[in-house]
Formats: C-alpha cells, sequence, structure tokens
C-alpha cells in the first residue's frame, strides 16, 4: 500500500532504499522505537488498539503495525495518534522531558519525518512545558497534509519560506506566497496543500492553546 500522508497510511520497513545500508539501519531502529512509544503511552491510558482506532480513524491492523514496528506511519496518522494521545507528534519519538544542555539543537539532532507525498517535517524546537513546537515543513508539488481536513487541539501559526501554499480553512481557501502568514485554531477544519509547481518551505508554530 502506498503512503499517501493520509491518517491510516503506512509504508513497509521493507520499502526503505536499500542502497544506504546504514540510513536504512536507523531508520528501521526509529521505527521500532516509536512503535514501542506508542504502545507504552496507549497502555499507560488503558486505551486498547480499538479504543484508539475509534480515536483516529486508523484501522486496528495498521496500528498494531505501527506499534510492533513493522510499518512507518506517515505524518498524517502520527498528528492523529499523538493527538490522541494528548502528546506533542515528537513525544512520539522519545521522552517528553528535555534536559537543557545547550541552547543550540543542531539539524542533524532533530526529528525528521518524510510523508507520504514526499515532503518533510523536521522539528526544530519543542518546549512541552511552554505547549510550543517550532516545524519547518516541506512541500513537494502536489503534496498536501492530509487527504481530507482534519482537526486537532491547539492553534496553528505558519509563515511562508518559499513556493505558494494553499490552507483550506473551514472549506475557504487562502494562498500564501513567500512572507505570507496564517494563524488559526486546530480545531477548525484544515489541510494544507501545494498546488504550485515548485517545492514550498514553510515555518509552522503550534501552541497548546
Amino acid at each position: 500500500m502506498a503512503d499517501t500522508g493520509a491518517p491510516g497510511a503506512v509504508r513497509s520497513v521493507s520499502a526503505l532504499p536499500a542502497t544506504r545500508p546504514a540510513a536504512a539501519f536507523e531508520a528501521e531502529r526509529t521505527i521500532r522505537m516509536m512503535g514501542a512509544r506508542v504502545r507504552m503511552l496507549r497502555k499507560q491510558q488503558n486505551l486498547t488498539l480499538k479504543s484508539l482506532a475509534d480515536r483516529t480513524g486508523v484501522s486496528v491492523s495498521m496500528l498494531s503495525m505501527v506499534e510492533r514496528g513493522l510499518a512507518s506511519a506517515s505524518v498524517g496518522t502520527l498528528v492523529s495518534v499523538s493527538t490522541a494521545l494528548g502528546v506533542h507528534m515528537s513525544d512520539l519519538f522519545g521522552p517528553g522531558e528535555e534536559v537543557d544542555r545547550s541552547p543550540v539543537t543542531r539539524a542533524e539532532e532533530q526529528i525528521t519525518a518524510t510523508t507520504g507525498t514526499g515532503g518533510v517535517h523536521r522539528i526544530a524546537y519543542r518546549d512541552p512545558r511552554a505547549g510550543v513546537e517550532l516545524a519547518v515543513r516541506q512541500y513537494v508539488p502536489g503534496g498536501t497534509s492530509a487527504q481530507t481536513p482534519e482537526l486537532a487541539d491547539g492553534r496553528q501559526v505558519g509563515v511562508l519560506i518559499s513556493g505558494e501554499l494553499t490552507v483550506e480553512l473551514d472549506g475557504e481557501m487562502h494562498v500564501l506566497h513567500p512572507g505570507d502568514s496564517i494563524a488559526y485554531q486546530s480545531s477548525r477544519p484544515h489541510r494544507i496543500v501545494n498546488r504550485g509547481e515548485e517545492p514550498a518551505q514553510a515555518l509552522w508554530v503550534s501552541l497548546d492553546s
């Protein structure tokens, strides 16, 4: 099954490129760790796979594959799962507590996820205590944040760095050009699409409230 970037879409571990064995090994290790983290958070909240499936719209079989490290979830699925579990998406890759060893987070240390449409979601900074997450997102032509408008908790603030993006908000289309910004409550149905012919890059801030 192709990973479309929508909640429920998965990409088989076996489909990872074989030309970079070290990178493939690291990717598989991350997938297993993320799956174990999802399982731990789910059990801490006394949720069954069926309960989590009902909350996210992701099938029980797909959630089971993700938890066992047999499949890599799309960004859309990770957002749905983290929202249902009441954590940030980055918390699925490790503990939420931070140890302030340095004010600098190097690019290679930042959590990066690839969407099913070929885009990249990189978490540049996060502070769970303040409820803030800063991400750099890249959208390929035709790329989308989700197949259908989605809902979440908190608030989103974004500024377009390059390219062109269309933000579908409550059924209304907002076309962004470089330098344009947008802010909205995540509880409003929304979706982000790159309908341009060039890749687009945007900076997004997620706020808990």
